[in-house]
């Protein structure tokens, strides 16, 4: 049983690797991806596919880095803030508290075993959560083409 126990989390590991499009959505609206990458090459290659979108980055936010300046660990997990301002912009020119909610962002973490995850919204949460909280109403067709740009850039970034 013992080794049993030891093996699992091994194998677990070994089929997200074999399987990076796995993706694990739940009823909160988070999409979970593993990559076959490091923390740091998953973050370049979704920032190279954001700029080759023609969209901007705008920040990453580091929490690991923050942890160790007050002399505690974490493991990475890093917040990359990124957005479209030609259409942004429109947005929160209509209506202003838009910009508390935005630009779009995506989370990079490693969990106790190593392995690193890509997590983000799913277009229908951007949409009932995001916006939809600012009274505007994202249709359908909008939310899908959300979805499947999150989507794009997120496999991109870890197959």
């Amino acid at each position: 049983m013992r080794i049993a126990r030891r093996g699992f989390p091994g194998i677990a590991a070994l089929l997200l690797l074999l399987a990076p499009q796995a993706v694990a959505q739940s009823d909160d609206g988070l999409v979970t991806v593993p990559s076959r990458h490091s923390p740091a090459e998953t973050l370049s290659r979704f920032e190279a596919a954001v700029r080759a979108a023609g969209w901007v980055v705008f920040t990453r936010i580091d929490h690991a880095a923050a942890a160790r300046e007050v002399g505690m660990e974490l493991a990475p997990r890093t917040v990359l803030l990124f957005g479209n301002p030609r259409a942004g912009t429109p947005g929160m020119a209509a209506t202003p508290t838009l910009a508390l909610d935005l630009p779009l962002r995506v989370l990079v973490w490693q969990d106790a075993a190593g392995q690193t995850f890509l997590t983000r919204s799913s277009g229908s949460d951007l949409a009932r959560r995001l916006f939809g909280r600012h009274g505007v109403t994202v249709p359908e067709q909008g939310q899908a083409a959300t979805e499947a740009f999150l989507a794009n850039l997120a496999r991109q970034a870890t197959e």
